[in-house]
């Protein structure tokens, strides 16, 4: 079977109620040389019943299901299933715009970025997330703030493995600490500031 030039990981735990939208936008891309690896993390909602039936219809879903880890154990285990080139979020109450991968791999693909996020549009107030902000840099690291929406991280999937993926010692920040992580190898990370994401 041919490699994915990406490959979508998506934990979920007891996001019925959003699930199938947040599927649906992934399957809608634009780009559509992508595995969609889903981790069921124990939930004890219809997750399971939702994502079998998606599987059902499209082979590019990798389903896992297990008992509850957490979202840090669960990303590396998607990380070490995925065969792709690139590594992309997708959080399960969030929905990816239909042209969201095609245009971060075409930065990753052209202009040897290394990370590439973007902004998102927020739910409940329908604003856009702040424009680039430049809290990161090489040498200063301002511990205040996060400028980065995990959902939107595209990543190659050398560098995960360089930095053996997210720390699992935080249960939370876990994408906070992956940027630290990925800055102090030299990563070039790209912001799109038009949002992608909702």
């Amino acid at each position: 079977m041919e490699k994915p030039l990406v490959s979508i990981v998506m934990s979920t735990y007891n996001d019925e109620r959003s699930l199938e939208k947040s599927i649906e936008s992934i399957l809608n891309q634009t780009l559509d040389n992508f595995e969609f690896i889903i981790i069921n993390d124990g939930s004890t909602d219809n997750s399971n019943l939702i994502i079998q039936k998606y599987a059902d219809l499209d082979s590019r879903i990798i389903y896992i299901d297990q008992h509850n880890k957490g979202l840090t154990r669960s990303l590396n285990i998607g990380i070490k299933t995925a065969r792709g080139q690139y590594i992309a979020r997708q959080d399960a109450d969030d929905i990816s715009l239909p042209n969201r991968l095609s245009q971060q791999i075409h930065w990753l693909e052209n202009y040897n970025y290394d990370f590439c996020c973007s902004r998102a549009i927020l739910n409940k107030t329908k604003r856009t997330t702040p424009k680039i902000t430049f809290y990161f840099s090489h040498t200063l690291i301002a511990l205040y703030k996060n400028p980065f929406i995990h959902g939107t991280f595209v990543i190659k999937k050398f560098l995960l493995d360089k930095i053996g993926g997210y720390d699992e010692h935080f249960t939370y920040a876990q994408d906070y600490k992956l940027i630290i992580d990925l800055i102090n190898i030299s990563a070039r990370i790209k912001k799109i500031p038009s949002p992608l994401y909702i």
